[in-house]
């Protein structure tokens, strides 16, 4: 495995495999986290603001593209630039991880709010309800 001159290798942390008939000492012995090297020394790393996600009885098919226009409903196809493919299990770790990850976030930072139009516009928001309010009801 090659390293990267200017990056050091990295360790990610999966859980050993485990079931719930191996001895309590086995138990213990396979709750531990196992290190395993990871070499991104080829990684292409890109962004996305877009994810769909599709998949077939055996397979996770998660597309990622960027969204010129991210507000509203995008009036042009989004390109899609990434593609993984894995499998349900995979899947499952892979929810896990994240499902951690962006809780320690919002422990440090806050809850992340995924409606576009309450993120960017809250005070717009606030004082369109406001004059809503304050208007005159409507003469019929």
């Amino acid at each position: 495995m090659a390293k990267s001159p200017d990056k050091p290798e990295q360790e990610a942390e999966v859980p050993a495999p485990g079931g719930q008939s191996a001895p309590p000492a086995a138990q213990q012995q396979q709750q531990q986290r196992v290190q395993v090297q990871i070499d991104d020394s080829k990684v292409i790393a890109a962004y996305a603001n877009f994810c769909r996600v599709t998949g077939t009885p055996e397979e996770l098919i998660i597309d990622f593209g960027l969204n010129p226009q991210p507000f509203g409903v995008p009036t042009e196809p989004i390109p899609v630039n990434q593609r993984i493919i894995t499998n349900f299990y995979t899947a499952k770790r892979m929810l896990h991880a994240l499902t951690l990850t962006v809780q320690r976030h919002e422990a440090t930072f806050g809850v992340l709010e995924t409606d576009v139009q309450k993120r960017v516009m809250p005070g717009v928001m606030a004082q369109a309800q406001a004059a809503r309010q304050a208007a005159p009801p409507p003469q019929q």
